[in-house]
């Protein structure tokens, strides 16, 4: 071989040896600048420690790696980092980032007033406390009408109709004979049977028929020339010194209206005034077609201007007061309970119940539960309830201060559990059994996937095998302790 071909394959070799460095250096660069990126002594896939693996859909089934859930689902990750922690108390912890994604907004709790009165509509009617009834007590014959009509408006003491009572004349005339005896047993007797026939007076079995107060004429049923039985109704005749003002108030604003509270009516007919009353009382019944309940009304009727038929509308409830606020699109109600998503320091959140009052103007009223300045979130709080749900969350009970733990959602070290299920797959270190309720812990009946910390149990078993076992719940996940065939001890 001669030199320049020698010399041309050293040159070739050194070449190579050059570029294998430069590539070495090149990926240690890169791998010094990556891990450079992550905490001292710490890479970025082992920042935060994994507990096990789960679906949101089946937050109580725990799984050692990624994969399909029971359901086919694709497991994500749960961190050790997302419960609460005793030095920061119990909640979920949401990044900044995610709490703006989710468009939540966060209010603080503050006194404000909030005023509970509705306007509702209603109508004038007659007060029928006030409605006289005029019968009469004889047999009688009408000799004469009066110009009336129902509907007419009368004073007190007008004149109806003129009665001829043929009984009357022997009942004064039993008394004069009577009166002439000196008994006095028996004149009291005979003024008393004239009182009864409605004598008045030294009439001689004439009468005059008069109205005994004044306000319209709702039936008159006496005509001239009538005869008239005893106890026969010749008119009725309805005040006008108060009248009825019926509103018509929905069922769901009806828990602060009370007989007795004061309301305020106004009428187009009178614009630019208003009628002061009081609700005199709540019919019991509901109307199922418009789901409201007719409040009476009794205002006061001077000079006779509020006529029934007329239309008003009213204003009814407690003027404002200082009351504990929270935004009422805060409120979260479950059906079984109501709550707000409270907003700590540090990006953490936790549930507390509440109980609430009053409800206007977009603010909700808390009667107990929250303390003013504490924070809830507005918006966007039911993704986040999801996220306390699945970390086991118990809600802050009414009463109950700040410092109250999490409910737990493993058991207490050591603590085994027992029920009864199917063995439906297995392999060296995991067992999936669809098993029944276990009540202790408030799992419901469903399919999971168990670790199984000792291989040599499962030695035996195949799928479709009917067993009692028992498990406990270690921060790595159920683990299955104990397995027998069911009926066997």
């Amino acid at each position: 071989m001669s030199d320049t071909t020698i010399s041309r394959t050293r040159l070739a070799t050194a070449a190579a040896a050059l570029a294998l460095v430069a590539g070495g250096i090149g990926f240690g660069i890169a791998r010094l600048e990556h891990t450079a990126s992550a905490p001292s002594g710490q890479t970025q896939t082992d920042q935060r420690k994994i507990l096990y693996w789960y679906d949101p859909m089946i937050p109580a089934e725990h799984h050692d790696g990624p994969g399909l859930s029971s359901m086919g689902m694709k497991l994500i990750p749960r961190y050790a980092d997302e419960g609460g922690s005793a030095n920061v108390g119990p909640g979920v912890t949401i990044d900044p980032g995610s709490v703006q994604r989710l468009g939540a907004r966060i209010v603080p709790v503050e006194r404000g007033t909030l005023t509970n009165a509705v306007t509702v509509t209603g109508s004038i009617d007659f007060n029928e406390r006030n409605l006289a009834v005029i019968q009469s007590r004889s047999a009688a014959f009408v000799q004469r009408v009066y110009a009336r009509a129902p509907g007419d408006v009368v004073p007190a003491g007008a004149p109806l109709a003129d009665l001829l009572v043929p009984e009357w004349a022997g009942a004064r005339a039993e008394y004069e004979a009577v009166r002439r005896t000196g008994d006095a047993a028996l004149a009291r007797a005979a003024r008393q049977r004239m009182a009864l026939l409605g004598m008045t007076g030294a009439s001689g079995g004439r009468t005059t028929i008069r109205t005994p107060i004044g306000g319209v004429i709702k039936t008159l049923n006496v005509r001239e020339g009538m005869t008239l039985t005893m106890g026969q109704t010749l008119a009725e005749v309805n005040g006008l010194g108060t009248v009825w003002l019926n509103a018509a108030v929905p069922e769901a604003t009806m828990g602060g209206v009370r007989v007795g509270t004061p309301v305020a009516a106004t009428l187009v007919a009178f614009p630019g005034e208003t009628f002061a009353g009081r609700i005199a009382a709540i019919l019991p019944q509901a109307q199922t077609e418009t789901r409201t309940l007719t409040v009476r009304i009794e205002l006061a009727n001077k000079g006779g201007r509020l006529r029934p038929g007329m239309f008003a509308s009213v204003r009814l409830g407690q003027g404002a007061r200082d009351r504990l606020l929270v935004p009422s699109e805060a409120v979260i109600r479950t059906g079984r309970r109501t709550l707000v998503m409270l907003a700590n320091s540090g990006g953490r959140f936790r549930p507390a119940e509440v109980r609430t009052g009053a409800e206007g103007g977009g603010k909700t009223e808390i009667l107990a539960g929250l303390a003013e300045g504490e924070k809830v979130v507005a918006s966007g709080q039911f993704l986040i309830d999801s996220e306390a749900s699945l970390a086991g969350l118990e809600a802050r009970p009414i009463g109950g201060d700040a410092t109250a733990r999490p409910k737990p959602q493993s058991a207490p070290a050591g603590q085994v559990y027992e029920t009864v299920g199917q063995v439906e797959a297995m392999d060296a270190s995991s067992i999936t059994l669809s098993h029944q309720p276990v009540p202790a812990i408030g799992w419901p009946a469903m399919t999971m996937t168990f670790r199984v910390a000792d291989p040599a149990l499962l030695r035996g078993y195949k799928k479709g095998d009917r067993v009692r076992f028992g498990f406990d719940q270690p921060s790595e996940g159920p683990t299955l302790r104990r397995i027998v065939q069911e009926g066997s001890r």
